[in-house]
Formats: structure tokens, C-alpha cells, sequence
């Protein structure tokens, strides 16, 4: 049995698939094996992951599904106790697994651990910016304390111990935008998370992703999922109102202020910092200009988003 599961879902990446794959097959760490869910790809991605020659590599295909699917598909196939996600687009650095499979001796009563990653724009690469103590290298975190600024868990970099998707459940396929988000809050919900501040990953960022996520609440994070439970958490509601906040600034961005007036009414803003709670007052022509500043604050190294 392996000692790490890699799932890497795939679709239309013939860009980057080898250059994915090879930042995997160059870990230090060498005890794993490599689950590629094919998700329908209609260009060159998989003749391209068949020039690879490696036993470890396991190729399943499937009709387009979507990444959550593809997901819990590598889910039900892993054999190691210990799984790690891969978007076809992203990369580890080479000690992303031994750093790992240390967090993973020093705290043996964990389940989830996580570590800090790089975001690599057209322009420049930076660290991300996170709420965390940066006093030690590694510490454990409560979830919805750590995630204020940068989520503590990105799919990318971080490793689950199998019994934590038989616990919490595996990725809701019936959300097209934030499954990650919904699957992290489950987690954060039941489980403190391991983190190291070794940067172990990049994350190639589109500065222009804001514009283009869908507002439509149904394809969203299903807040109603957690109405119960955000009741007595307040933790968990700081967290939600957090993300009911970018779901707000989407919709009126995009012109939908059914769905913007419905989010408002569902924070409460002393959840949010000041200058959050102004923009989620600034009139929609004011966020599209801020939104192109963004786009300049990422060229300059300054920020990833102007909207955080």
C-alpha cells in the first residue's frame, strides 16, 4: 500500500499536465501513487500523460462531469490511507511530500494537514497571506480562526487522511462554484488542521476570475447546508458571512441585485472588517474600476485581490 494518493483531475490541460505530472514524479518523497481522472478531455491532455511511462500512474476516464465528480472518483480508487489533491495546473515543489509525511509522524493523532503556497501571476509570484501565528513553522489551527484572510486549506496543498471523507462526506457534486469551500467548512467543522508555513506549492491565479464566476446562487456554496449549525457556531457564521460577502460582490457586479440584497440580509456586519463592509455598500460601477485595479495591484506584486 501506498504511503500517498495524488488525484489529479483532468480536463483540457495539455499545457500543463506534463510539467503537473513531472513536479509529482520528482518529489523527494517517492512512496505514492498517481490517480488521473480523465474528465472527458477533448484535446491532447491525455495523449500527453501516456507518454509517460510510470507504473504508479493510474489513467481513468469518464464522461465530462466536472471536477467534483472527477474528484471522488480518485476518492473511491485511492489505496493509501493519506490523500493529496492536484489540479492539472498546478505544481509542487520537491519536498512537498517528505514535508508532509514529517507533519504526518510529528502530529500522528491529526488528520488534516495543510501548508502555505505561492501564487504565481503572469507578472510575478508571491506568498499568500494568511491569519495564522507566524511565530512557528508549524502549528495546529482551528479551521475558521486560520481562514480570515487566505483559506487555510487550498485543494493543491494540503493531505487528508481517508477516514476524514467517510467522517464528513467527499466533495457535493450539485456545486459548480466553492465545492472546495463546502467540502473545507465540513472538514474545519469536525477537525483542527496542521499547518506549516513551508511553502510547498504554486498556484497559477487568474486576475480576472472575479468577473468571471457565475452569481447564480444555485451553482454556488449552499449556505442553507449550514443554517442550523451557524447558529450556535459563531465561528462558522463569521466564516459563511465571509463568503455570503464575495457572493454579494458578484452579483452586483454582475447586475444581480435580487441575489445581492438576498445575501446582505444574511450578514451580519460586525463579521466583517470596515473596509469590506464599505465595499459591499459601493455602487457597482465603483467595484467594476476597483476590479481593474486589481488586475494593476496583481502586476505589481502588491496584492492578489483588491475585493479581499
Amino acid at each position: 500500500m501506498p504511503r500517498f494518493s495524488i488525484i489529479i483531475p483532468l480536463y483540457n490541460k495539455e499545457k500543463y499536465i506534463q510539467h503537473t505530472l513531472k513536479s509529482v514524479l520528482n518529489q523527494t518523497f517517492q512512496d505514492f501513487e498517481i490517480i488521473i481522472v480523465n474528465d472527458g478531455s477533448t484535446d491532447q491532455s491525455v495523449a500527453l500523460v501516456n507518454e509517460i511511462n510510470d507504473v504508479r500512474i493510474q489513467l481513468i476516464h469518464q464522461e465530462n462531469q466536472g471536477v467534483s465528480v472527477a474528484r471522488n472518483i480518485g476518492i473511491e480508487n485511492a489505496h493509501a490511507n493519506y490523500i493529496c489533491f492536484l489540479d492539472a495546473d498546478d505544481f509542487w515543489y520537491p519536498h512537498f511530500l517528505q514535508t508532509f509525511n514529517d507533519l504526518i509522524e510529528k502530529y500522528s493523532d491529526y488528520e488534516v494537514f495543510s501548508a502555505a503556497f505561492e501564487v504565481e501571476t503572469k507578472w510575478k509570484t508571491f506568498a499568500s497571506l494568511y491569519s495564522i501565528d507566524a511565530s512557528k513553522t508549524d502549528l495546529v489551527v482551528n479551521f475558521f480562526d486560520a481562514s480570515k484572510k487566505e483559506c487555510v486549506i487550498w485543494t493543491s496543498c494540503a493531505v487528508f487522511k481517508k477516514s476524514v471523507f467517510e467522517h464528513v462526506g467527499n466533495f457535493d457534486t450539485t456545486i459548480k462554484i466553492a465545492q472546495d469551500t463546502d467540502l473545507w467548512i465540513r472538514i474545519g467543522m469536525h477537525y483542527p488542521i496542521v499547518f506549516t508555513w513551508n511553502i510547498l506549492a504554486i498556484y497559477k491565479h487568474d486576475a480576472e476570475s472575479l468577473s468571471k464566476k457565475t452569481d447564480d446562487l444555485t451553482h454556488r456554496l449552499n449556505f442553507k447546508k449550514f443554517e442550523e449549525a451557524e447558529k450556535s457556531n459563531q465561528k462558522l457564521k463569521a466564516y459563511l458571512d465571509l463568503n455570503r460577502y464575495f457572493a454579494a460582490l458578484h452579483s452586483k457586479l454582475n447586475g444581480n441585485y435580487q441575489n445581492y440584497k438576498l445575501l446582505v440580509q444574511q450578514i451580519q456586519l460586525r463579521n466583517l472588517p470596515l473596509r469590506k463592509r464599505v465595499l459591499l455598500k459601493t455602487p457597482a460601477f465603483i467595484l467594476q474600476n476597483l476590479a481593474k485595479l486589481q488586475q494593476l495591484l496583481v502586476k505589481w506584486g502588491i496584492s492578489k485581490s483588491i475585493l479581499k
